[in-house]
């Protein structure tokens, strides 16, 4: 269990991150979202007190900076390339397998396990972003931790990387094991989370199930298709229904619920040749809910009330030498 009580950090008169408190449970995949500039990278920092400011994070009871051999219990990538670049990738990992008491063996199990065991004797300098992220994650797998922090470890993958990723990160939550992990990529996330903590100019938003964040900051539509639908979304808009435009010939209803329009066009006798409803999706909920909060805006954006940096892939390919 990590529990981050009252996380605050100010660089010069900046609020960077401002009083934030939340947990974030083993067995669970747990997603950490905000704009650029949120105050994601900081937080995680925090918690692993890199950096100094207010408030405390506790796994398991106790201080980052207080555990031993902190790699036998918590893995973290911080950074995409975190090692020296001359130095060849099986040496990096013996370097901190020594450190924390690691059997050098551990390192050739991660090498293969990230799939980077053909390039271990190769320097981390002509690696890739993909492969210094892999790197980067065998070093975090390297003392067997029961915890992975993990800031932004797709960038860089290819799909092939991002879906051994995603079922790499719940297989080792599903083993009773702790993920928390930051993403730009929504759709991703959507596929892997089970709970969300999302911040906004370094303070909290939500956090919760990745359903009820959905729910909560996104609206169900209903889809209806019917030979006489101007009729019968003519009948549905004094009971509060309102159109949504649609380019499909289908009537897409807000403020009304599907059992509402069935109801309706039953009792005037009007066939449906669809009645289903709509859910938004975790990237149109997250917008929603971050809208106000995004550090970055151009005119435009900021005249519709969206977000300038709106969630991307934003990946290079990865490339093996």
């Amino acid at each position: 269990m990590i529990t981050a009580h009252g996380l605050g950090k100010r660089y010069g008169g900046k609020v960077a991150v401002d009083d934030l408190t939340f947990e974030v449970s083993p067995g669970k995949v747990t997603g950490f979202l905000g704009p650029n500039g949120a105050g994601k990278s900081t937080t995680m920092r925090l918690m692993l007190d890199l950096d100094h400011g207010s408030g405390r994070t506790l796994f398991d009871g106790r201080r980052y900076r207080d555990i031993k051999h902190p790699m036998r219990e918590i893995g973290t990538v911080l950074e995409a390339k975190a090692f020296h670049p001359t130095r060849r990738a099986r040496n990096h990992l013996r370097m901190l397998a020594a450190a924390n008491a690691v059997p050098t063996s551990r390192c050739d199990d991660v090498l293969e396990q990230v799939g980077l065991a053909s390039v271990s004797r190769g320097k981390p300098k002509s690696f890739s972003l993909g492969m210094g992220q892999r790197l980067g994650l065998a070093a975090a797998l390297l003392g067997e931790p029961h915890t992975l922090i993990l800031d932004e470890p797709a960038n860089g993958l290819d799909p092939q990387g991002i879906h051994w990723l995603r079922d790499f990160l719940k297989s080792f939550a599903a083993s009773g094991r702790t993920v928390f992990v930051s993403s730009h990529l929504l759709s991703e996330m959507a596929l892997m989370a089970d709970q969300l903590v999302v911040i906004g100019r370094g303070r909290m938003i939500d956090s919760g199930p990745v359903r009820e964040f959905v729910s909560r900051f996104s609206t169900t539509q209903v889809v209806v298709r019917s030979p006489r639908l101007g009729e019968l979304v003519e009948l549905l808009r004094p009971l509060g229904a309102k159109d949504v435009p649609s380019v499909d010939g289908a009537a897409v209803l807000d403020g009304i619920t599907p059992e509402r329009v069935g109801d309706t066009a039953a009792a005037h006798g009007i066939a449906l040749h669809e009645l289903s409803t709509r859910t938004a999706s975790l990237e149109q909920a997250f917008l929603e809910a971050t809208g106000a909060s995004s550090e970055y805006r151009t005119p435009d954006q900021d005249a519709a009330g969206m977000p300038a940096d709106v969630p991307h892939a934003g990946t290079a390919p990865e490339v093996m030498p």
